[in-house]
């Protein structure tokens, strides 16, 4: 596995933003898997800082570096702070479908972000309290819990460049579609 000290450049200034974050990661060696399936600058995200504490992510594979970093600030900011608000327990963990898969997008020939490991299919939050949200249970449930998941929604909009949820199509009716990029698709 290549240390810090041996990635390129780009990668070294993404682990230092990623590391300000109070993660905890592991960069991952560059792989091709051939028929457009790469993890190129990827790490292992094994905690997210928080403002008081770090927050777990399970399920989690390979995860493009900026991706992760996109992913970190909307855990803390969008996230964590949303929990508190709106259901009074901070965030402890986020669970998920996981992230690099060498497919295409349903429907389609063309490759999904997943198989450059650009994206992350989110499907619950746990609170430290306790409380589990899962978005396909969540979604359409209690009116605070409605609100939390909208609210988080939203705030993944802002913060990724594809963003897919409940509201989008029945294929994703049961976790948000959270893709590092350059855009904003939001449905």
């Amino acid at each position: 596995m290549p240390s810090i000290a041996q990635a390129g450049p780009q990668a070294r200034q993404c682990h230092a933003e990623l590391g300000k974050t109070g993660s905890l990661f592991a960069a991952l060696p560059d792989r091709f898997y051939g028929a457009g399936c790469s993890n190129l600058n990827t790490v292992r995200l094994d905690g997210i800082g928080g403002d008081d504490t770090s927050f777990a992510v399970t399920n989690l594979g390979p995860l493009a570096c900026p991706a992760a970093n996109t992913l970190a600030g909307w855990a803390r900011y969008g996230v964590d702070r949303a929990a508190r608000q709106i259901l009074g327990s901070p965030l402890a963990r986020i669970e998920t479908f996981g992230s690099y898969s060498c497919r295409n997008v349903a429907g389609t020939g063309r490759r999904s972000a997943h198989a450059r490991a650009e994206a992350i299919d989110v499907s619950g939050f746990v609170l430290a309290n306790g409380q589990r949200i899962s978005v396909k249970d969540g979604w359409n449930a209690s009116r605070r819990e409605r609100e939390f998941l909208r609210t988080v929604h939203e705030s993944a909009c802002k913060r990724f460049g594809t963003v897919l949820g409940p509201d989008y199509n029945a294929a994703h009716a049961d976790h948000l579609h959270l893709e590092f990029g350059q855009g904003s698709y939001c449905r």
